[in-house]
C-alpha cells in the first residue's frame, strides 16, 4: 500500500468521526439554540429512546415494506412499457406524450387527492411511490431499447428470429445497462417519495414519526429520523450497486 492509498483510506475512516465531532462542538458552543440543532449525543438518545419501545422496528419495517412494494410494481411496469415503447413506434406515439406530460408531476402534489382516493389504506402510499418509480425507469428502459445496436437487430432479423425471442434475447440484454441506471436512480427516488406517502396519512413509518416529532418539538428524535432514512436508503443502493455489478457484467 502506498503512502497515498493509506491517506486516503485514513481520511476516508475519519470523515464520519470528524463531522460529528464538529456537529457536538458547534451545538454546544452556544453559537446557535441547543433546542433546535441538538448534539449528536442527544440525537444518539432519541434514537435509543425510540428503539427500545419497540417504535423503531415496526416504523423502520413499515416503511420499507412501502417501499418495496412501491419499487417492485413501479420498476416492473417501467421496465415493460419502457421496452414495448422503445421497440414498438406506434406504442412509443401514443403513449409517449401522455408519460412525458405526467412524469414532471412531484408525487408529493398528489398527496391531496390520493387521500381522497385512497384514504389511509396503504395503497395510496404504494400508488405514491409507484408514480415515482414507474417513470424513471421507464424512460431508462425506453432509451436503453432504442440505443441497441441496430446491427445486432438486423442479424437476429435476417436469421429469423422471433420477436418474443428478439425482445428477450437482443433487445432486453442490450437494454439492461440503461434499466439498472435507472433502478438504481429510483430507489433514492423512492425513499424521496416515500416522505411524501406517508405525510398522506398513516399511524406508522419514519417519517410519520419525524412529523409527530417536528409537532412536539422533539428535534434529536426528528434528526434522528432524518438519519435513519438516510442510512437505509445508502445501504440499499450500496447492496444495489453490487447486485448490478454481477447482474449486468457486461454494461
Amino acid at each position: 500500500m502506498t503512502k497515498q492509498q493509506a491517506l486516503n483510506r485514513l481520511v476516508l475512516g475519519l470523515s464520519i468521526p470528524l463531522f460529528l465531532g464538529l456537529w457536538e462542538a458547534v451545538s454546544r458552543s452556544g453559537s446557535v439554540n441547543s433546542v433546535l440543532f441538538p448534539p449528536p449525543t442527544l440525537v444518539a438518545v432519541a434514537l435509543y429512546n425510540w428503539a427500545i419501545d419497540g417504535s423503531l422496528l415496526i416504523d423502520i419495517m413499515m416503511s420499507i415494506s412501502r417501499v418495496v412494494v412501491g419499487f417492485v410494481t413501479g420498476a416492473a411496469a417501467g421496465i415493460v412499457l419502457g421496452i414495448l415503447t422503445g421497440r414498438y413506434q406506434i406504442l412509443s406515439n401514443l403513449l409517449s406524450p401522455v408519460f412525458q406530460l405526467l412524469r414532471p408531476i412531484p408525487p408529493i402534489a398528489f398527496v391531496p387527492i390520493v387521500i381522497l382516493w385512497f384514504g389511509l389504506s396503504e395503497l395510496g402510499k404504494w400508488f405514491l411511490v409507484f408514480w415515482g418509480v414507474f417513470f424513471t425507469v421507464w424512460i431508462a428502459a425506453h432509451l436503453g431499447v432504442q440505443r441497441v445496436d441496430k446491427t445486432l437487430i438486423r442479424a437476429a432479423q435476417c436469421l429469423g428470429t422471433p420477436e418474443k425471442r428478439m425482445l428477450q434475447e437482443v433487445l432486453l440484454p442490450g437494454a439492461l445497462p440503461y434499466i439498472f441506471v435507472g433502478l438504481r436512480t429510483s430507489i433514492s427516488i423512492s425513499f424521496y417519495t416515500l416522505v411524501a406517502a406517508e405525510l398522506a396519512g398513516t399511524f406508522s413509518g419514519i417519517a410519520y414519526r419525524i412529523e409527530i416529532a417536528q409537532q412536539n418539538l422533539q428535534v434529536g428524535q426528528t434528526i434522528g429520523g432524518l438519519i435513519v432514512l438516510g442510512i437505509i436508503s445508502a445501504v440499499a443502493d450500496k447492496v444495489f450497486g453490487l447486485l448490478s455489478h454481477r447482474v449486468v457484467w457486461w454494461g
